[in-house]
């Protein structure tokens, strides 16, 4: 392992790469996008509204020191993902790191309630965004230096339930096309995923106290992630201390999904 000369590690080192980070403006998508340029990142913040990624980029700019570009986009919108990486590749000319975490996950009465347009929602953002990313900056990355496609889905995606299984379909998805594109690009671009649990995000918060409280109770670690918890794991696979590491799939649930 190389080191530095105060001890720590290289291989954690990102200095002068450039990473693009989906849903980066709050939740875990905003503290991976803190925690990469904590690490020497310069980073691209892209979701819907452009008014919460500048707020963001501004804050992480201010605590690290690296450039944030907000950036709005609707990652289920095709052109909007194609305006996206023209827009990156424009101002920074590389991307060494994809992270697709925009996700959403509406509620419902039931399942014949789901209309198409929920359905169709659904899938577009949490899987034919991430594919039209993928393809457009992975090309890129094997045309170049190479890279990293951190894809961050569901453990429900592996245990699907009634109450959600649009976004568990569409997260399974986006987990066949982590696999897929694990042998894509190879060697040169790594692309693994990521399978949180229940989370303190937007997503389990329209779950209500009661049901919250019942996953931190059953969860081995007693409580919900919250979404720090997101930024070690995601640190790992855009590193070189990932190098070996292509088409894993890394629960990061507190156990609870263990017995799989």
């Amino acid at each position: 392992m190389q080191q530095d000369s105060g001890g720590g590690s290289k291989l954690f080192d990102l200095t002068g790469r450039v990473a693009l980070v989906t849903g980066g403006s709050r939740g875990i998508g905003r503290a991976v996008a803190e925690g990469l340029a904590s690490a020497g990142a310069d980073v691209v913040i892209a979701s819907r509204k452009l008014a919460a990624c500048e707020t963001a980029a501004k804050e992480i700019e201010a605590a690290t020191g690296r450039r944030v570009l907000p950036a709005a986009c609707h990652v289920g919108s095709w052109d909007d993902c194609d305006r996206l990486v023209d827009t990156l590749y424009a101002e920074f000319g590389r991307c060494d790191v994809l992270v697709n975490n925009a996700g959403m996950s509406p509620l419902y009465e039931s399942l014949a309630t789901v209309s198409e347009q929920l359905y169709d929602k659904v899938h577009a953002v949490n899987a034919k965004g991430p594919f039209r990313l993928s393809a457009l900056v992975g090309e890129r990355m094997a045309a170049g230096d190479g890279g990293s496609v951190i894809n961050v889905t569901t453990a429900g995606a592996l245990r699907p339930n009634p109450n959600d299984l649009p976004y568990a379909m569409a997260k399974a998805a986006l987990n066949a096309l982590t696999l897929g594109l694990a042998g894509a690009w190879a060697p040169k671009v790594r692309a693994n995923l990521v399978l949180p649990g229940a989370f303190d995000t937007d997503i389990t918060k329209a779950w209500g106290g009661q049901a919250r409280q019942e996953a931190a109770r059953i969860n081995p670690m007693g409580r919900i992630g919250v979404p720090e918890d997101m930024v070690g794991v995601c640190l790992f696979l855009a590193s070189d201390a990932a190098s070996y590491v292509n088409g894993a799939q890394i629960l990061v649930d507190g156990g609870l999904f263990r017995t799989l």
